[in-house]
């Protein structure tokens, strides 16, 4: 009977060393930094650029222009994104890049075909 006690009582201490050993610090009150996140949140409409799609959320972010929302018809502050989940390729399926700032225009202007001199280039030449 002895070593039965001996043995529930190594249990109970390991049991409370176990419970003391696991608790995480960043959940004391003392821890937690106050009053982090802002409290001025107010409905705003996210535009985007590339197809015109919008959608109303909340957010922080300054603007100074406004748009009427379509569907309630009431005006509401607007940010302009060049790229959302509705143009995006990964949210798609699509494999299109948006282009809005003529990247591939400017690249095929310097590295596209190049024509040897003293020749028409083919467009030219089937005129």
């Amino acid at each position: 009977m002895g070593a039965n006690n001996q043995l529930s009582k190594l249990m109970v201490t390991f049991a409370k060393n176990v419970n003391t050993a696991w608790q995480n610090p960043c959940y004391k009150k003392s821890i937690m930094k106050k009053e982090l996140h802002p409290k001025n949140y107010r409905m705003v409409v996210f535009k985007d650029m590339s197809n015109g799609t919008t959608f109303l959320s909340k957010s922080t972010a300054a603007t100074s222009e406004t748009i009427v929302f379509e569907e309630d018809g009431k005006e509401y502050p607007v940010i302009k994104l060049e790229i959302s989940n509705t143009s995006h390729p990964f949210y798609t399926g699509k494999n299109v890049l948006v282009d809005t700032a003529g990247r591939i225009d400017k690249f095929n202007k310097r590295f596209g075909k190049k024509t040897p001199v003293g020749q028409a280039p083919a467009a030219e030449v089937a005129e």
